[in-house]
This record gives structure tokens, C-alpha cells and sequence, in this order.
């Protein structure tokens, strides 16, 4: 066994994980590649969107930097779009290697990947360092997942990647779940949950089965707002489930769908149904922040927290927000699993074709999920 398919902390009597394993497994590359080729809709509408995306070109350069920060600290200037930005076209190059097998995209992403490994030693700013850290962190491990087989990528240096995750960003995930204070509900569900995809993706991507326990174990039981239970704060009759930050806005309503939604794709993927847990919760959730932001009308009880925030009313604030996100959601519960999911179904057709990273804008917001669902997600129909 080479070096990178070694377990790094794997107990004996743990069950490997899958490789690829996090948002596509071998077969979900497969299928893209077949699609593509077959020049199907709607996979080629997405695959000519990934085409034209300037992050997924050979001319991209890397632009990494020693520490990274997020959040004004009074001393440093932010400079954290230089990583979101070159994870977005390792990303995108890595696509383009698996389904067009051109080795030279497979080689631009990692010369990015290590030209950060090699240099990235620190994540800093004031306490959004937490978001850099969870949404980077969760980011990067999928585009090394994604390249891990690739036999141009020495071992030397995949090990360096790891190390620079397990020492870069997963401590700064696992202080975030583990901190004890008088009231969890401090922070949104947004802020657990890109730390959640962290955790989940370094554990597989460095081999650690502890790191990625805890992910899920906070998933259905932690204390803050990304256990499924806070994040789908109310379940109304018919089924609706309030989003915790729907009273807030709907930038992060949307957000934090995208961010469960990788949550429970990264799991499924490595054999854990959480789309179906608690009678599909998720579902249920992700239905309602749909609804409302196609326009429709929804039921909503006042939510408050234990830090004194009182949101009596839905908030409109970025309603009809578009986000990349919705593809992998529908294509799950209907075509994968056979589930009705008409606000979902509604969403994704207006947001098809999904771009990624660098087509909803240059802020943040735009990078804060990976995207290009239309081609990676997309399902024949259950039969």
C-alpha cells in the first residue's frame, strides 16, 4: 500500500474509509465522464459552464501566502480571497481532469495544492478566522480527495497536504465544537456547520475515523446550531422545517442548506444516511428555505435564543438568493431515493446550470461552496 492510501489513525477495528469518498465517489466520476461524453443534458449544460469559468483554465497561478486571515484584527490585512480563490480552480482543474483525462489539469491542480502546502502555516483575523477555517478546510480536502489517485501527485507531498490540514485548519475545527460556553446558540447554524464539513472531510481525507466521529456525532447530537435538530429549529404541520436563520436573512438560510447538504453527501458517501435522518429533517428543512425564497408564502413561529436574540418574523432580507447548492439537494431526494421535493425540484431548475467559484461574484458569498452541481449531482431518475 503506498503512502497515501496508509490509515494515518485508523484503529484496527474501524472500517476503512472510502477513497474518493468525500462529494464524489469513483462512480459519481464515472457517470460525469459517461454524461459528458454522450454529450447529455443537462451534465454537458454544466460541463460547458465549468468550460468557461476562468478558475478551471491552465493559465491559473497559484497565489498562496504564509497565515491567512479573516476578520479585521486591527493589525492585518484580510487576504483570504487569495485562498478561496485558488481552491475554487483546484477545484475546477480537478473536474476537468476526471472527466476530460487531460493530465495537464490534473497537474495545475497540484501545483496549486502545493504551492499552499508548502507555504500556508496559519489561519488568523478576529473570530470569522472560525468561517476561513471551516469553509477553506472543507473545501480544499475535496479537491485532494478528488486527486489523491492521481500518480503524478508524489507521496511526499500528499503527505504534506495532510499535515498542513491536520495542523492548519483542523485545530482551530476542533476548538470551535468543543467550546464551552453558558449559551451554544451564540453563533448561527452557518458557523457549526462549514466547521462540521471541515471535520468530516479532513477525518477522511487524512484517514481519521476520531475526527470524523465527531463531526457526525455533533451532527445529531451537539449543542450548537448545526446539530440537526437546532438547525431545523421547528417542524410545522404538513412538514415544513423552519430553518434556524430564516428569521435572520436569507443569504445565510440558503447557505447553511448548501453547507448541510455537503454535510450529508460527504457521509453518504461513506456508507452514513443523514439526508434520512429524524424522518428526513434535512428534507424538511431545506423545502421550507426553498419555498420562501421562490416567492411563496411560509408558516413561521418566533424564534429566540438564550443569548437574547428575538426574530418574530421571517426575514426578506435576500430573498430569492441563488446559490449553486440546490441540484445536489433535489437530485438526492427525488432521483436518488424516490422522495417528492417540489420546492427543491423548483430551485434547481432555476439555478441550472450550476456554476462554482468566480460566477456569483468576486465576494466571498460566491465561493462559499464549491457549485458546478448541474454536472457533478445530476441523476437519472430512480426507476
Amino acid at each position: 500500500m503506498s503512502t497515501k492510501t496508509q490509515k494515518l489513525a485508523l484503529n484496527d477495528h474501524d472500517t476503512a474509509f472510502v477513497h474518493p469518498g468525500l462529494l464524489h465517489k469513483q462512480a459519481d466520476l464515472d457517470r460525469m465522464k459517461t454524461k459528458v461524453a454522450e454529450k447529455a443534458e443537462p451534465w454537458m449544460s454544466g460541463w460547458n459552464k465549468l468550460l468557461t469559468n476562468s478558475h478551471a483554465a491552465l493559465t491559473w497561478q497559484p497565489n498562496p501566502a504564509d497565515t491567512i486571515y479573516r476578520g479585521r484584527d486591527g493589525v492585518h490585512p484580510e487576504n483570504y480571497p487569495r485562498l478561496y480563490n485558488d481552491i475554487a480552480a483546484a477545484y475546477a482543474t480537478a473536474l476537468r481532469w476526471k472527466i476530460s483525462g487531460e493530465k495537464s489539469y490534473a497537474d495545475k491542480s497540484i501545483e496549486i495544492m502545493n504551492a499552499w502546502s508548502a507555504r500556508l502555516k496559519g489561519l488568523g483575523g478576529n473570530n470569522d478566522v472560525n468561517l476561513a477555517a471551516g469553509l477553506y478546510g472543507y473545501q480544499f480536502a475535496n479537491a485532494a480527495e478528488i486527486m489523491r489517485s492521481y500518480n503524478g501527485w508524489a507521496a511526499a507531498d500528499f503527505t504534506r497536504f495532510q499535515q498542513m490540514m491536520l495542523h492548519v485548519f483542523y485545530p482551530l475545527n476542533h476548538n470551535f465544537i468543543t467550546r464551552k460556553e453558558r449559551c451554544m446558540s451564540h453563533f448561527y447554524a452557518n458557523w457549526d456547520l462549514c466547521v462540521m464539513n471541515s471535520l468530516l472531510a479532513i477525518g477522511v481525507l487524512c484517514d481519521n475515523r476520531d475526527i470524523y466521529n465527531d463531526a457526525i456525532s455533533y451532527f445529531k447530537s451537539g449543542a450548537g446550531n448545526g446539530a440537526i435538530g437546532n438547525a431545523v429549529y421547528f417542524i410545522h404541520p404538513g412538514g415544513l422545517g423552519q430553518w434556524q436563520e430564516s428569521g435572520r436573512d436569507q443569504g445565510h438560510a440558503t447557505l447553511g442548506i448548501g453547507l448541510m447538504g455537503a454535510f450529508c453527501e460527504m457521509a453518504w458517501n461513506q456508507g452514513q444516511d443523514l439526508y434520512g435522518y429524524d424522518d428526513n429533517r434535512f428534507l424538511k428543512g431545506a423545502e421550507y428555505v426553498a419555498k420562501y425564497n421562490l416567492g411563496d408564502s411560509v408558516p413561521y413561529v418566533t424564534y429566540s435564543n438564550c443569548v437574547g436574540v428575538i426574530q418574530p418574523v421571517i426575514s426578506s432580507g435576500g430573498r430569492g438568493n441563488m446559490r449553486p447548492i440546490w441540484e445536489l439537494v433535489y437530485n438526492h431526494y427525488v432521483n436518488r431515493k424516490g422522495l417528492a421535493a417540489p420546492n427543491c425540484q423548483r430551485m434547481a431548475q432555476a439555478v441550472r446550470p450550476e456554476g462554482g467559484g468566480g460566477n456569483y461574484g468576486p465576494n466571498s458569498g460566491g465561493y462559499d461552496q464549491l457549485g458546478y452541481g448541474t454536472l457533478t449531482c445530476s441523476l437519472d431518475p430512480v426507476k
